[in-house]
């Protein structure tokens, strides 16, 4: 596939990103999805060639290098505390000193190389960065994303959210960290920090990109700061922002957020030709990295 960030992609209409959308979030299989694409496209031809846009490439999912010189990476990081088996990437900025730590929650389709990468970006800021792999005691991420939204489609929120809550206790409690986490998620991940946020009094900030909102009886419980980030096209999550916010301003939490207009759902994701826009996730990753700056120190 052409590189996201820099070719132009063939015509990919609002009906097919929806489409797509529907089909990564488990409202339909392979084969009703491809089905109904070749209906939208023209022909299962024309469906084919369109589906490298649709999809992430993890080709491009390394901007920043596992060997970068500039870092400290370990795979497979037992989370102490947490549920057996449970386990993450850990990435550090090279050198001594005590730092802050932020949770990164992957999308449904679990740590892969774009959150790895993810999580090295946010190394590269300063922080200690935790990749959790929510699906780790289940038997870890797998290559084929199917079989990833298979595993998700099995998985409680409320079993991710103490999963992920265990991993910000886990960090805040780390030799390396000073006590203050935060958590950034995606998508799916983004929904979950909403959750933990609701329960984990020692999460300090949450960052959640287009994420599902928590239900609004428990948005009183947050003591973390929040920043929201949402895409102007994203009919399904959008419907949520009302609640929500009345709930945050009810409860008088801090919190910002931001509606993207003329973007898709992951727009954030620079391995996903379709629906990625530089200009938004640029933006986005600029107000989150001061809002950790501000809230962590």
């Amino acid at each position: 596939m052409a590189d996201p960030k820099q070719t132009p992609i063939p015509t990919i209409s609002r009906d097919m990103i929806t489409l797509y959308d529907h089909f990564t979030h488990g409202g339909m299989d392979r084969r009703s999805f491809m089905s109904r694409l070749a209906g939208l496209a023209g022909s299962s031809a024309a469906a084919l060639s369109l589906l490298p846009f649709l999809q992430n490439d993890y080709a491009y999912a390394e901007t920043v290098k596992p060997d970068d010189p500039r870092l400290l990476a370990e795979e497979g990081v037992s989370v102490e505390g947490g549920e057996k088996g449970l386990t993450g990437y850990l990435v550090r900025p090279k050198g001594e000193g005590i730092r802050s730590a932020v949770l990164v929650i992957h999308e449904n389709r679990g740590l892969n190389p774009h959150i790895k990468d993810i999580t090295r970006r946010v190394a590269l800021e300063g922080y200690l960065a935790f990749g959790l792999d929510v699906l780790s005691p289940d038997g870890g991420t797998p290559s084929d994303e199917d079989k990833a939204r298979d595993m998700f489609s099995k998985l409680t929120a409320e079993v991710a959210t103490e999963r992920a809550s265990s991993a910000v206790r886990f960090l805040a409690s780390y030799t390396q960290c000073n006590g203050k986490v935060a958590a950034i998620g995606f998508c799916w991940g983004g929904g979950i920090v909403n959750l933990v946020a609701t329960v984990e009094p020692k999460l300090k900030a949450g960052i959640s990109y287009y994420g599902p909102q928590p239900p609004a009886e428990q948005v009183a419980n947050i003591k973390a700061a929040m920043l929201l980030h949402y895409a102007g096209l994203d009919q399904r999550i959008d419907a949520g922002i009302p609640a929500y916010k009345a709930a945050l301003d009810a409860a008088k939490i801090r919190y910002e957020l931001y509606t993207y207009e003329g973007v898709d759902h992951a727009f954030n994701n620079d391995t996903n030709a379709a629906r990625y826009n530089k200009d938004a996730a640029d933006s986005a990753w600029s107000r989150s990295m001061a809002f950790l700056k501000h809230e962590l120190g």
